[in-house]
């Protein structure tokens, strides 16, 4: 903003100036950044004034200048919600004197007694009279005002400028102290103030940033093909997935499922009697959206599911899927919320090649469309009622942006401890935007990103091209409608390396059941040309057993892996990434640091991964201590593996061999200084 004198700009953290909040979670320091300048000479102060949209005053926290007009400061982000702040800055007119005697009494100490060091001095009692007399009586703005004992300070000093006697020297030294420059600070209503724009920062829970995600089919939790699991048996699968180490268990639509136009095995169109249905066929003449599938159970069941994952520290997501069976109540109901043809039946969903025969897209376009937001929203509600806090939305690129700005708006007013993943595989201007309106997490490029420059190029620009403020990717290694060419071919080694990628690059993760048994057999042949990503035999389509300790599985690596991020701080932030130059297109290695929250060192982790599933690679690794810290500069570091458990001493330039046989990468973990 531009005030007569003052000069506010280029404030951060915010997007699109202010437009959109910038993301962070409870416990972070909010730290502003400004830069402030005015015309002339004379002094400046500022602040940043803050306060959580619930507060009813803002409170304020010094801005500091670091250099070349540049302030920073920083408040806490106690609790989630909104939070405001904006920046002021002013003119200090004794703080600009005290400069002003300064600079001139020690340009000229000899002659300091002359009669015009005696005038300075009485225009800075004026300057000081005149700030003391403007500010309210103590008591009525207590927070903004000088307490009895400054202004009696003061006082005192105003008097003693007034009237120096000969000691000139000592009532200079107290005119220009620290202890005036503070007093001062403090007296308000500040003159000639500049105040810019409020900026909004959305703050959510630590899990929107850092999390380990596990999705999985709730009816193949069980032993019996024929016959799908309920959550009663499902609950089973629960201590094997916390044990491996994530977070949140993800869980497909658990909905009743339609059975006209039910689609059988590997999508077909004709289904078997005993063919379940997709979880994504939502609605059946047992209910829709806020139903249970009733071979799952009940919402009593459910309910119990829920208590047993959060007793072992699982949080639980649901998906959030716009889209009704043919089945769905909606469909009689509310027939205008659906796509007509020409004769009259309704459209099914079709993303050409492929055909959803056996779902309805809602038309956000109808002419019922407060109706149709008040009935999605109270869908969330419910769900939220059961006890569920993370919600995975299906596609939501092919709804209106207008829409989640408004339904996540609304659900954060009264639960801003809500997450909200977006599954949205589309260019990359939708998907920002996406996150902008408000969804804590996001999908991304990452399952397609597989060379060197690819991944320096695509985190480059998540966590330095100003992404980083409200996009918070999370990367899925694989999804039950994506199966990777390089999972497909490369097998183990591959598997581990892409969850190795994916686990330490972004402090948030998924992996969809099944990729720790190292499942990748695809549907043969091709789509648009390109090799089918989907798998054969799709879950999304049948009741799949499996033998979870079967010969060839990844658990132990996995969990390994998941207790590495739990134990180091420098896995759980995005933006501290640093690349490290390696002489092997084939390996990538890069650095991250955090404070430890244990002793008073950084926490650093050093990732070197073989990018190559099927041949062992070996690179020089370049480590310039100067990304460690002064302490590290001509000394070697002690690292541990927390993958092998092999200890090594690394100094700038070091050797390595990885054999994706063996294990593709190392995690070092920096112990000591030599």
């Amino acid at each position: 903003m531009t005030h007569r004198h003052i000069i506010i700009e280029n404030i951060t953290p915010s997007v699109d100036h202010g437009r959109y909040p910038a993301k962070r979670v409870v416990g972070d320091l909010a730290c502003i950044g400004a830069h402030i300048y005015r015309d002339g000479d004379p002094i400046l102060q500022a602040v940043v004034k803050w306060r959580h949209k619930s507060d009813l005053i803002f409170q304020e926290t010094p801005l500091m200048e670091i250099e070349n007009d540049e302030w920073h400061g920083r408040f806490p982000l106690e609790q989630s919600g909104l939070y405001e702040f904006k920046v002021s800055a002013w003119t200090s007119e004794f703080v600009t004197w005290q400069e002003w005697l300064r600079r001139k009494v020690k340009t000229d100490e000899a002659n300091v007694a002359r009669e015009d060091v005696r005038s300075d001095l009485l225009e800075g009692a004026e300057i000081a009279q005149r700030l003391l007399q403007e500010q309210p009586a103590y008591g009525k703005q207590a927070q903004l005002n000088t307490k009895p004992e400054e202004t009696q300070w003061i006082v005192e000093l105003i008097a003693e400028l007034q009237s120096p006697g000969d000691d000139l020297s000592t009532v200079i030294e107290r005119a220009i102290s620290p202890e005036a420059t503070h007093f001062f600070s403090l007296i308000k209503p500040r003159r000639d103030v500049a105040t810019s724009a409020t900026f909004v920062i959305v703050v959510e829970p630590a899990l929107a940033r850092f999390s380990a995600w596990y999705e999985m089919f709730p009816r193949s939790a069980g032993l019996n093909e024929t016959r799908g699991a309920t959550f009663q048996e499902a609950e089973g699968r629960l201590p094997e997935i916390r044990a491996m180490g994530f977070d949140v268990l993800y869980l497909p639509p658990i909905h009743p499922i339609g059975t006209t136009n039910r689609k059988g095995r590997n999508n077909a169109l004709v289904a078997a009697p005993s063919d379940p249905g997709s979880p994504w066929q939502i609605g059946s003449a047992d209910g829709g959206h806020m139903a249970i599938e009733p071979a799952l159970g009940t919402l009593e069941d459910f309910n119990h599911f829920l208590i047993v994952a959060k007793g072992l520290g699982l949080s639980v997501a649901l998906d959030f899927a716009m889209q009704c069976s043919p089945d769905h109540p909606w469909v009689n109901e509310h027939p205008e919320w659906f796509l007509h043809r020409p004769d009259g039946t309704i459209k099914y969903a079709e993303n050409p090649p492929k055909k959803y025969q056996d779902i309805y897209p809602i038309n956000f376009d109808t002419n019922d469309e407060a109706d149709l937001w008040d009935a999605l929203c109270e869908i969330v509600l419910f769900w939220i009622g059961q006890g569920i806090l993370i919600f995975r939305v299906d596609n939501p690129h092919t709804k209106p942006i207008r829409f989640w700005s408004w339904l996540i708006g609304k659900i954060k007013q009264t639960h801003p401890d809500v997450i909200f993943l977006a599954e949205a595989f589309t260019r990359p201007k939708r998907m920002k935007m996406l996150a902008k309106v408000g969804f804590s997490q996001s999908y991304t490029y990452f399952t397609w990103r597989n060379t060197k420059q690819e991944l320096i190029a695509y985190l480059t620009e998540l966590t330095q091209s100003g992404m980083e403020e409200y996009f918070r990717p999370n990367f899925f290694t694989n999804t039950p409608d994506i199966l990777p060419l390089i999972l497909q071919q490369g097998g183990l080694p591959a598997f581990k390396m892409r969850l190795l990628l994916a686990a330490t690059l972004s402090p948030a993760y998924g992996i969809y059941s099944g990729y720790e048994l190292c499942e990748n057999e695809a549907i043969p042949g091709t789509e648009n040309n390109a090799p089918c990503e989907e798998y054969l035999d799709s879950e999304k389509y049948r009741i799949k057993v499996r033998n979870w300790n079967r010969h060839g599985n990844i658990i132990p690596f996995i969990t390994t892996v998941n207790k590495a991020r739990r134990e180091n701080p420098s896995l759980q932030v995005l933006t501290n990434l640093a690349f490290l130059a390696t002489d092997n297109d084939q390996i990538l290695a890069c650095i991250k640091r955090a404070p430890s929250k244990i002793t008073d060192q950084q926490n650093i982790v050093i990732v070197v991964v073989n990018l190559d599933p099927f041949t062992p690679q070996r690179s020089a690794v370049h480590l310039p201590f100067s990304l460690l810290g002064e302490a590290y500069i001509n000394r070697e570091v002690k690292v541990y593996d927390l993958l092998s458990g092999a200890r090594y001493t690394w100094s700038e330039h070091n050797y390595v061999y990885l054999d994706p046989q063996v294990e593709p990468g190392h995690l070092f973990y920096v112990e000591a200084i030599y």
